[in-house]
């Protein structure tokens, strides 16, 4: 502002349309490029602080600075955001940490010094206001970082942290990322797309509990020691051992050990931070698996045959970290496949948070049709979309399982009245499936069942062994159509016959002796994906007829496609207890 209360402004041209609106008259007194403007020096908006003293201000070149939108000039606070830092360190800029752990403004803040970084707006565009320097005010919708527990508003920081740098370890990693499979395909290339992109990992934490760091570095000569395990830490440490030993290796207890530095002897104490918690979650491969004690054992097992995790967010924390340590330490990924899956979300699609009051408690989801329905719904969901969970579903999902329950339960009311009970040779063991039918009685419905089933068997192996969950189900829903709305509907009438011709009551036994078959397979088949049903049937099916078959389901071999075809005749009734239905 001049002698005469004339006020002069530096604006991108473009924005000489908003100048007319806030003020009444103005005109250009002077045009340049802004490369031009570039190291010029200012005055700062708050250069009266304390904080402030010896800051130079000069203007830098930007490539975000836009002239939409604003004056086309841009202040920066090299201390209190990310993209501000970073250009901040690009041109050698003062960096000034105003804020402390609870965002309150520290000493040399003046009147701010005291007061919480989210409750001064209105009092910091006053100020400006009463020194002249406010141009204008002007109101922005736009996104700004809370809490995802909570919702508080949260504001940037500048502290010191630890990290690892990557570059060397990036093409190392995305080596051992293709080398794996990765389900859904797309996975693969998100990993790949973090890994070409990262920045170094950043793996400090500010907590008060916590996985202790094992950094010392010493502040007589700047040598840094990193302690590798609590053996090392007992040799090296020089006061706190007693103090510390008994306890976790966590803060703060590890806080009091102070270990000699290896370079010049001083007593050095840990950093204060505490280790991201992706650390621990990255090197489960090793630490789980007994790699520092029983290397054998470890090797044994590794790497594991699956990783399964929701992927949203995991492919920058958990997928990454386990991919980094065990890139660093084995030069492997710690898997051979990876399945990832969508989200759950509430039936209008939000996310259930118990803040919200919409999420779910295992105990009341079950409580609505049991847990059946459920496993077979996060079995047939598809892994790429998020899964809305809400009763509708579940209903939804326990009919279509429905059909193989009233197959059951046709079989053994129909059964019971006839006193029907599978051949004295039939057992259940290992994983071959024998169908018990006498070769001059196939009916073409019982081999055309029979040829349905072996070919479930196989489709149900072929999708399992590569965890095709969705697969494996949707197979099974077509098998029960078929079984049901076919074989069930066109076979009624062999099961209602009484007396008549041998050829009849042959065919009746075959007829029980296919469904039968085609019951307990499908026992076996659905024990993986719904362990509670399968159990129940092949109790009813098979133990309440067999005693000497495998004690459950779960021990009885998973059934394998390509079957011998046999009669073993019937016992007498008397000899083997008939299935019971119940359910």
């Amino acid at each position: 502002m001049n002698d005469e209360g004339i006020q002069s402004f530096w604006l991108a041209k473009s924005a000489l349309s908003r100048l007319s609106v806030q003020r009444s008259a103005f005109s250009v007194l002077e045009e340049r490029a802004g490369a031009e403007l570039v190291g010029w020096r200012y005055s700062g908006p708050f250069d009266e602080l304390a904080a402030q003293a010896g800051v130079e201000h000069r203007v830098v070149p930007w490539s975000e600075v836009s002239e939409a939108e604003g004056t086309g000039v841009v202040h920066i606070a090299p201390g209190a955001g990310k993209e501000d830092f970073a250009l901040g360190r690009e041109h050698g800029l003062r960096v000034l940490a105003p804020l402390d752990d609870d965002g309150v403004y520290v000493g040399g803040y003046g009147w701010l010094t005291g007061r919480k970084a989210g409750e001064v707006a209105e009092e910091v565009a006053a100020d400006l206001e009463r020194k002249g320097l406010l141009f204008a005010r002007e109101r922005y919708t736009h996104r700004y970082p809370v809490c995802w527990r909570c919702g508080t508003e949260l504001v940037f920081r500048l502290v010191d942290e630890w990290l690892i740098s990557m570059d060397q370890l990036r093409h190392q990693m995305m080596v051992a990322a293709r080398a794996a499979t990765w389900i859904p395909t797309f996975g693969l290339e998100r990993e790949l797309d973090w890994l070409r992109n990262m920045d170094d990992w950043m793996i400090s934490k500010k907590r008060y509990w916590g996985l202790a760091l094992p950094i010392y570095p010493c502040a007589a000569c700047g040598h840094v020691t990193v302690v590798g395990s609590k053996e090392e830490l007992r040799e090296r440490a020089v006061e706190g051992w007693e103090e510390f030993e008994g306890h976790s290796p966590h803060r703060p207890w590890v806080d009091a050990v102070k270990v000699a530095c290896a370079q010049c002897g001083a007593a050095v104490a840990r950093v204060p931070d505490v280790g991201n918690p992706w650390l621990d979650a990255g090197i489960v491969a090793f630490a789980t698996l007994s790699y520092r004690h029983d290397r054998p054992y470890w090797a044994q097992w590794f790497p594991a045959d699956l990783v399964l995790e929701s992927f949203p967010g995991q492919f920058r924390n958990w997928f990454y970290a386990l991919l980094a340590m065990s890139t660093a330490l084995d030069g492997r990924a710690p898997f051979k496949t990876l399945l990832g899956y969508a989200l759950v979300k509430d039936e209008h699609g939000e996310e259930m948070h118990k803040s919200k009051g919409n999420s779910i408690p295992f105990e009341q989801a079950a409580e609505w049709l049991g847990v059946e329905p459920l496993r077979w719904l996060f079995a047939s969901a598809q892994l790429e979309r998020n899964l809305h969970l809400g009763r509708g579903l579940a209903e939804d999902t326990a009919r279509r399982l429905q059909p193989l329950w009233e197959v059951y339960r046709f079989f053994v009311t129909y059964a019971n009245l006839d006193d029907w009970v599978p051949g004295a040779g039939y057992r259940v063991s290992g994983a071959d499936v024998n169908w018990y039918l006498a070769p001059d009685t196939r009916h073409p419905l019982d081999q055309w069942l029979l040829a349905r089933l072996n070919q479930l068997v196989a489709a149900a192996r072929q999708r399992l062994d590569v965890y095709d969950a969705r697969g494996f189900t949707l197979e099974v829903e077509a098998f029960l159509d078929d079984l049901s709305n076919w074989y069930v509907r066109r076979s009624r009438r062999r099961f209602w016959r009484t007396g008549g011709a041998a050829h009849e009551a042959a065919d009746k036994r075959a007829a029980y002796t296919t469904l039968y078959t085609t019951l307990v397979t499908l026992a076996r088949l659905l024990a993986p994906v719904l362990p509670f049903l399968s159990e129940t049937l092949y109790q009813n099916l098979v133990r309440s007829v067999d005693p000497a078959a495998p004690e459950s389901v779960h021990v009885s071999g998973y059934p394998d496609f390509g079957f011998t075809i046999y009669d073993f005749g019937l016992p007498d009734a008397e000899q083997i207890q008939n299935p019971k239905s119940h359910r």
